[in-house]
């Protein structure tokens, strides 16, 4: 980093990456601003530059020197798991010459980052920093370092009993060939290594595809699709709601149903006695909707949200992209499996093959697809214009 990157760094104040201290904290007190950067996006701590007001004041030689061994002590042993860091000392030449001890604190890969003294965790939120408690929330850190799935996790109060032997039956009679009544092996073996079930529960990957009634054990993972007049989103006034329920296969079905409803069909060259094109491709609306319910955080208890204007569509998916993904990332046709089991079911028996190739896809069919990562918020967007009358 050289001196105008490191100005220009300041004059944009402190952030969820980029934290001012005009002298070492103590060592708990660094400990916890490592924690919680390790735990987010990553970033920069600044020493020698004060806290809000961002005036650059500078560090003594002695000083650096000294905040460099501290620094690296404390990474090593106030930390935990160890957490790697990197420094630099970088000189702004003002009315003198400052010196600013650059600590570059990377985004962890084996979430969650604990303060060793006091076992705590810690966040970025916005320029500050939060303790988390939640349970979910700690397991959404165990499963972005990729320890933790969270459609492998068992679904308290399941049974076999939950489990639609229809459905089973068709599914393995085409993946297998064969028929569950022909086969020596229990179910409830068959179930288990299938990761259909647990300890006499349900996976959540396994209700999702095979219950008879997933959304009584979890009635968030449904779909709540909304057509409004005119273009807000606090319009009073909608021509269609509907709350989809079921299996995945379901909410994928009946959610394309919802916009092939909603959605206008245009004539192009075809005859008048013939159905018109959907006015969005279908190839493109099947791609981001199996995307958003693949991959969508099963961690966030909150639906997948579709709502049609009369200028967009805008679908919102639970959950920002996983292990560092960037919308750049996946246009290119990178990819990163948050739902291992959802994953493999989908590419069994859906419009789904699980090589990451999906966005490209429908960026071919409708190249003026938008996608919003938003990661303070937790979510992915999905916008898609609609053409204008």
């Amino acid at each position: 980093m050289d001196a105008i990157e490191l100005l220009d760094i300041i004059s944009n104040g402190e952030t969820s990456k980029v934290q001012f201290k005009e002298k070492m904290p103590k060592p708990d007190d660094f400990a916890k601003e490592i924690v919680a950067m390790s735990n987010s996006l990553g970033g920069v701590i600044l020493l020698g530059v004060k806290d809000k007001t961002g005036e650059i004041v500078g560090l003594s030689t002695e000083e650096f020197h000294d905040y460099g061994i501290k620094v690296a002590d404390i990474a090593d042993n106030k930390v935990i798991p160890v957490v790697y860091i990197t420094t630099e000392v970088v000189s702004v030449e003002l009315d003198s010459v400052k010196k600013i001890l650059v600590v570059h604190v990377n985004e962890g890969i084996n979430k969650p980052y604990k303060v060793r003294k006091t076992l705590k965790v810690y966040v970025k939120q916005g320029d500050t920093k939060r303790q988390v408690s939640d349970n979910a929330e700690m397991l959404r850190l165990f499963q972005q370092s990729g320890n933790l799935s969270a459609d492998e996790m068992e679904v308290y109060d399941t049974s076999i009993n939950d489990i639609d032997l229809n459905l089973f039956s068709e599914f393995y009679l085409q993946e297998e060939g064969v028929s569950i009544d022909n086969i020596e092996i229990v179910l409830k073996l068959l179930f288990r290594n299938l990761n259909i079930q647990r300890n006499d529960k349900l996976t959540l990957g396994g209700l999702l595809f095979f219950g008879k009634n997933p959304q009584r054990f979890k009635p968030a993972f449904c779909i709540k699709a909304i057509s409004f007049f005119g273009n807000d989103i606090a319009g009073s006034e909608y021509r269609d709601s509907k709350d989809v329920k079921g299996t995945i296969p379901i909410l994928f079905k009946e959610g394309m149903r919802f916009f092939k409803t909603n959605l206008k069909q245009i004539q192009q060259g075809q005859n008048v006695n013939s159905i018109g094109i959907l006015e969005i491709s279908s190839i493109a609306l099947e791609e981001v909707l199996v995307n958003a319910l693949v991959h969508r955080d099963y961690f966030k208890n909150s639906p997948i949200r579709i709502m049609i204007f009369d200028n967009r569509i805008e679908i919102l998916s639970p959950g920002s992209l996983p292990n560092n993904l960037t919308v750049e990332n996946i246009k290119v046709g990178n990819s990163a499996v948050r739902n291992n089991l959802i994953s493999t079911f989908c590419s069994k028996v859906m419009k789904y093959r699980g090589f990451g190739f999906g966005i490209k896809r429908a960026l071919k069919e409708q190249p003026n697809i938008e996608f919003i990562n938003d990661v303070e918020g937790e979510q992915f967007k999905v916008i898609i214009p609609r053409p204008e009358e």
